[in-house]
């Protein structure tokens, strides 16, 4: 028998980026503290079902829990140096169970919504807005009607509104946030940009000379 769920499916964005400009033992890294902060969040009836990759898929029996526990993990991660963002999309619909799985549209779609955010965004579909008490509902601003791959049905989308976050740097080369500006690294010929790392600073500018940003005067 089917049953209802809020699903919420978020993908670390730059991953692969990070993978190829610090390699395979620090992505797993990432990805070991990425899993204990989504455990850090769950709330209430929220449960991690499954990881592939960077992708998480995270189930719950309302839409209200979900929200909460989406807001407290991209709070959590938004406090992490030398992290990468998270793009996510959330829906609510109904699933079947078989086994361990879980099978429906509305895995399809949240995936496709998850799909067409940006780095920092959250979307949800208007069935995971009609779910939410109004006061919660009010989180989140109109971005359209949308047609999805695959998805007869016209759909409008949601995002939530979160803080804003146009000041962060993001490193142009492994695509980690770079919050910290005593451990940043970056050259004089653009010092607009910040670098996690000696690593990435010299892979983006060739070798030219670069500095920690603690130590300008």
């Amino acid at each position: 028998m089917e049953q209802n769920y809020a699903i919420l499916i978020a993908d670390l964005s730059g991953y692969t980026a990070l993978t190829e400009a610090h390699g395979p033992y620090y992505a797993a890294d990432i990805i070991d503290k990425y899993i204990a902060i989504v455990n850090e969040s769950l709330l209430e009836s929220c449960f991690l079902h499954e990881r592939v990759g960077d992708e998480v898929m995270i189930l719950a029996e309302n839409a209200k829990d979900l929200l909460i526990t989406t807001e407290k993990l991209t709070e959590k991660l938004s406090r992490e140096n030398h992290f990468l963002q998270i793009h996510a999309g959330m829906h609510y619909g109904p699933l079947l169970k078989r086994g361990n799985g879980y099978f429906g549209t509305a895995l399809n779609l949240t995936a496709r919504i998850a799909s067409s955010s940006q780095p920092g965004s959250i979307k949800c579909s208007v069935d995971f807005i009609w779910q939410l008490p109004r006061l919660s509902a009010i989180k989140f601003k109109f971005t359209g009607k949308h047609r999805f791959k695959n998805v007869t049905t016209e759909f409008e989308t949601y995002e939530l509104i979160t803080e804003d976050r146009s000041s962060i740097y993001i490193d142009p080369i492994c695509r980690m946030i770079v919050s910290n500006s005593e451990d940043a690294f970056f050259y004089e010929q653009d010092r607009a940009l910040r670098f996690c790392s000696e690593e990435c600073v010299h892979e983006y500018s060739g070798g030219l000379p670069f500095q920690r940003q603690g130590s300008v005067g």
